[in-house]
């Protein structure tokens, strides 16, 4: 926004340069972006922190000059004749909506000639960076940019018959054509302006084409109004409409301010276009503002700030601001005027203190007092090295923690799902993200999808994130969990081939972290799963501890987000890892005796898993057995209907003495034996 310092000067002297003046106002907390010189003027650039919003007004920007200068305030005194005739014999004014309108005003300006405003009514607003339309609408943006207080004109005779505004909540898909020419459609969160039949303004935004100031206009209905700033700054986001007006009501105005904005601009529509003003105002004031008062304690002043303030420098402070206190017992009571709407607690008063005080007085300092060698906890450092071991094979991504409730559809999950019970984002930047995630695998699918769109193949990725389920709590519980998809083939070169990324490829990776990480006697036990392929989903437990779910993504889940070749995808629990972690052994004793090595492949019912003859076999020999690996299944014409050949290598090795053949005849004896015993095996 552009300040112009001719402008500026009608309301407050100063003998600053346009330079002095930007660096002053800066140093007092009012930033200035930069000065541009144009045709015997200077444009003050503002760069307001949003809780400045009042210095949008020319009149603000001249209190904090004057405070900075000692200078007058000139404030432009309010001169109307006002008509015999009475406002309430032409309209009425009702307020439905007394949560978003807090106040609502109206004035009537009778024969009104509509021409070019005056020159200098021009150059102020070009120079302000808007363009002059007609004398009655440039007069309600002279008014916003000298007060801060936005204005809307009516063409009155255009109102309906019944001539009543009325400020309520619009209705679901009510229609709506604003000044723009674009027709918009509401809901019943908006609020709108309507003439007892129909809308003709959105509140707090822009006007309506159907009551648009022209050529014709004679009478002129004027509006100044308090709407409520969220509900404004809601309307103007889903409309993607944002105007001045818009802009000065999402950053709180002065609600005792809005009756001189609009008295300022009937004065000026009596003086510029020759209309009747007519008498009295409409105030539609449902529930009266209390004055707000806000205790300073002076030695709070000087604790926060580290400087030696008296009592009476913070008095004359205050008071430049044009700021009105008591004493009470060594405590400033000061009242806080409701131009100021950014000042509501004794901070708030003590910034404007150190402001007027200079910051470049405060004397500045080291910190001292007892300090604390930071570090990571042992659950930080276990992440982290989680997180080294998987990217040894797979890419990190982080997704949003907020996704679209479509994805839980898309997962084919059933309607009573638990993981279906989400919280919802209280003002989601969109629907794509207003619930917070259950599981990772949706950001991990969409990861997938979005790089085979790409033409991006062979991919692998991991991700390690909280999800969040709800809780009679008042905060959600939270979990983290580590989740991994790949797809495609490894990569290939002059060490080794490329290798698909199946179900084992990503369960020889899950193995290799448990292994890592200490964490033993695991077992993959086949499982179903929704969004997992059957016969091909495993749960991962450590006794009674279900670490997580491995499996290979199902087709038509693939197919909802896009996805054409073979995926497959785990979700592990980092806290359960984290309990079932212990440190890996870094010595162990080699033996100086030789192993042995032996097959046997044995018949065994096709149900039975390898995992169940593993566990059975190393309980028939734990002494000398101290390696097996299944090197061959075989089911096909020589091996009987309902029956599997499944074959085995085992290691033997004692630490204490060379075995001998009878000993490891023994041990296989004993196994074979087992086998037959408990799964019926046959040795083949």
């Amino acid at each position: 926004m552009g300040i112009s310092v001719k402008w500026l000067k009608k309301y407050v002297d100063f003998n600053w340069t346009p330079e002095e003046l930007a660096h002053n106002l800066t140093m007092g907390g009012i930033a200035i972006e930069g000065v541009e010189k144009i045709d015997g003027d200077a444009i003050l650039e503002l760069d307001l922190t949003p809780n400045r919003g009042d210095c949008q007004g020319l009149i603000n920007i001249a209190r904090e000059v004057a405070a900075l200068t000692a200078a007058e305030l000139k404030i432009p005194a309010v001169n109307i004749a006002e008509s015999s005739a009475n406002i309430n014999d032409y309209i009425s004014v009702e307020i439905d909506a007394p949560d978003l309108c807090k106040r609502y005003t109206a004035r009537l300006v009778k024969n009104c000639k509509i021409m070019p405003s005056p020159e200098w009514l021009q150059e102020a607003l070009i120079n302000s960076g808007i363009r002059p339309i007609n004398n009655i609408v440039d007069i309600t943006n002279y008014v916003l940019l000298e007060t801060n207080q936005p204005l809307h004109a009516f063409d009155y005779n255009l109102l309906s018959d019944e001539k009543r505004i009325l400020v309520r909540r619009a209705k679901n898909n009510e229609k709506f054509t604003t000044l723009d020419e674009v027709e918009r459609k509401l809901d019943e969160d908006m609020l709108v302006i309507t003439d007892g039949v129909r809308p003709v303004a959105l509140a707090g935004i822009m006007g309506g084409l159907n009551t648009e100031i022209n050529d014709d206009t004679t009478d002129v209905l004027i509006e100044s109004a308090y709407f409520m700033g969220g509900n404004i700054r809601k309307t103007s986001r889903k409309l993607a409409l944002r105007t001045d007006s818009s802009v000065r009501f999402e950053k709180g105005l002065d609600i005792n301010g809005i009756v001189y904005a609009l008295n300022r601009a009937a004065q000026l529509m009596q003086e510029l276009a020759e209309g009747e003003v007519v008498g009295g105002i409409c105030d539609a004031y449902p529930e009266l503002q209390e004055q707000l008062q806000v205790a300073l304690r002076p030695e709070r002043v000087n604790y926060l700030l580290g400087t030696e303030i008296t009592p009476q420098e913070i008095k004359h402070y205050l008071r430049k601001l044009g700021l009105q206190m008591s004493e009470v017992d060594g405590t400033f009571l000061v009242e806080i005027p409701s131009y100021r709407p950014d000042i509501t607690m004794e901070v708030d008063l003590i910034e404007e203190v150190a402001r007027l005080y200079g910051y470049d007085n405060i004397p500045s300092s080291l910190p001292y007092g007892n300090t604390t060698q930071g570090g990571l906890s042992a659950f930080q450092k276990f992440r982290d090295t989680v997180k080294n071991i998987l990217a040894n094979y797979l890419h990190e991504v982080v997704n949003y923690s907020f996704i679209n409730p479509v994805a839980f559809d898309r997962l084919s999950l059933p309607a009573d799902s638990s993981l279906r019970e989400v919280i919802k984002v209280a003002n989601p930047l969109s629907e794509e993200q207003s619930v917070m995630r259950t599981l990772l695998l949706p950001g991990l699918l969409e990861n997938i999808s979005k790089n085979l769109a790409r033409k991006n193949e062979n991919l692998a990725f991991f991700e390690m994130g909280k999800v969040f389920y709800p809780s009679q709590e008042s905060l959600p519980v939270e979990q983290e969990k580590i989740g991994a998809v790949v797809c495609g083939t490894s990569e290939i070169n002059w060490l080794k081939n490329k290798v698909e990324m199946d179900f084992f490829y990503l369960k020889g990776i899950i193995e290799d972290l448990l292994a890592q990480l200490g964490i033993e006697k695991c077992e993959f036990v086949q499982a179903e799963k929704n969004a997992y392929h059957p016969g091909r989903t495993a749960l991962l437990l450590c006794g009674n501890k279900k670490i997580g779910v491995l499996g290979e993504v199902h087709p038509e889940i693939l197919q909802n987000f896009d996805i054409k070749t073979r995926c497959c995808a785990c979700e592990l629990d980092i806290q359960v890892l984290f309990e079932l972690s212990h440190g890996k052994k870094m010595l162990q004793q080699i033996t100086r005796y030789p192993s042995v090595e032996r097959d046997i492949a044995v018949l065994l019912d096709r149900e039975i898993k390898a995992s169940e003859a593993i566990t059975i076999i190393k309980e028939a020999e734990q002494e000398l057995l101290s390696g097996i690996v299944v090197f061959d299944i075989y089911t096909g014409e020589q091996i009987s209907e309902g029956l599997k050949s499944m074959a085995f290598k085992l290691t033997f090795q004692s630490k204490e003495r060379t075995l001998t053949e009878d000993e490891i005849n023994t041990s296989i004896d004993n196994i074979l034996q087992n086998l037959k015993t408990r799964l019926q095996a046959q040795l083949r």
